[in-house]
């Protein structure tokens, strides 16, 4: 089993990029809004930890954003209470996929939090700082300071860029993206 890890920027095209290599995609952000919906022992964790901010179930992310908003440090405490249950979420999909000849992670903390293991491909997918600010703006819960937050849990582009087995250069069109990861998608099945 091919197993691919897909690096980048907040707002780079990551999540679109690995819908396009038609395999098994987990999206680590779709899993954590999935807790914050249905997982009642999450939201008593989240709570016990946040009693002021964090207050009503199924979790709200206004909560979530104004917890960090008030102590960035806060960012640290839900990531030690989320991580583990994406993990297990993680290695569930793994499982369940076995048998399938690749497999996607759309996963914002792939190489902080050691997830990809030996063996795994990294693809950066890098886009214009300009254009992302754009896209980004569109978002219905947009906020300059949490993104900014966010970003300083991360490693560094330089890093991960670094880090990859190949880049896609994400120019925002879907006819240049889908054309990109059909080939990539080729040369590493032919690896």
């Amino acid at each position: 089993m091919i197993k691919i890890g897909i690096l980048g920027g907040i707002g780079s095209g990551k999540s679109f990029v690995a819908k396009q290599f038609g395999c098994p995609v987990f999206n680590a952000d779709n899993e954590v809004a999935k807790l914050y919906k249905k997982d009642r022992k999450c939201f008593l964790r989240l709570n016990k930890e946040f009693p002021k901010k964090i207050k009503s179930f199924p979790v709200n992310k206004k909560e979530i954003a104004s917890s960090i908003l008030s102590n960035p440090k806060n960012l640290r405490k839900i990531i030690k209470i989320v991580h583990p249950l994406v993990r297990k979420k993680m290695n569930n999909f793994i499982y369940k996929n076995r048998n399938k000849k690749m497999i996607i992670f759309d996963v914002p903390l792939l190489l902080e939090n050691n997830l990809n293991k030996k063996g795994y491909i990294l693809i950066f997918v890098q886009a214009k700082k300009e254009k992302i600010i754009k896209k980004l703006i569109k978002r219905n819960n947009y906020n300059s300071k949490i993104i900014r937050i966010l970003k300083k849990s991360q490693f560094s582009l330089a890093y991960k860029k670094k880090k990859s087995n190949y880049i896609i250069n994400n120019n925002f069109t879907n006819k240049s993206i889908k054309k990109s990861v059909r080939l990539l998608k080729n040369k590493i099945l032919k690896k």
